[in-house]
């Protein structure tokens, strides 16, 4: 008799409703993350992908002020013995930008890597383990959550519980 061994959904859709839920859905995020992932965060200016950062950034524990790196392209984070790299690519003009920016040793199989605007650098980053999509709806936000991965399923799975 064949077993079915069931795989955790591969999407997620969720509506938003205000900033406490986007919030809440990063501390969710964070307790499915593991060294060497990387999550793509896209979606217009305006659409959340900064303050989810945020969420995920303090369930980990960071009390600092967490603001998007949109000037210094990459703010670092070490929580406890994981090493988090907040990138935001919005300001890239050139594909091979952020790779002349000496980029691309912080994506490595010790850190997370949470990438807004991953398009900017035109498809030259690493595979994503989750592409997180956000989109204004109404007054909230709609944001759909893709696994690409083993490690992005079981992340995304943690997220149903």
């Amino acid at each position: 008799m064949a077993t079915n061994h069931k795989q955790p959904p591969a999407q997620i859709t969720r509506f938003l409703a205000a900033e406490a839920a986007t919030l809440a859905l990063g501390a969710a995020l964070a307790r499915g993350l593991r060294p060497g992932m990387v999550i793509y965060l896209s979606g217009e200016l305006g659409t959340g992908k900064t303050t989810l950062a945020r969420g995920v950034l303090r369930a980990l524990g960071v009390t600092d002020r967490v603001k998007s790196p949109t000037f210094t392209l990459v703010e670092p984070y070490t929580v406890s013995s994981l090493y988090l790299y907040h990138f935001d690519f919005y300001r890239l003009s050139r594909v091979d930008e952020w790779l002349d920016a000496g980029l691309r040793e912080y994506f490595n199989s010790e850190s997370v890597c949470l990438v807004e605007w991953p398009e900017k650098a035109g498809g030259q980053l690493p595979a994503a383990d989750v592409r997180i999509r956000m989109e204004v709806d109404g007054s909230g936000r709609s944001i759909t959550l893709n696994a690409d991965t083993e490690a992005g399923r079981d992340c995304i799975k943690r997220l149903q519980h």
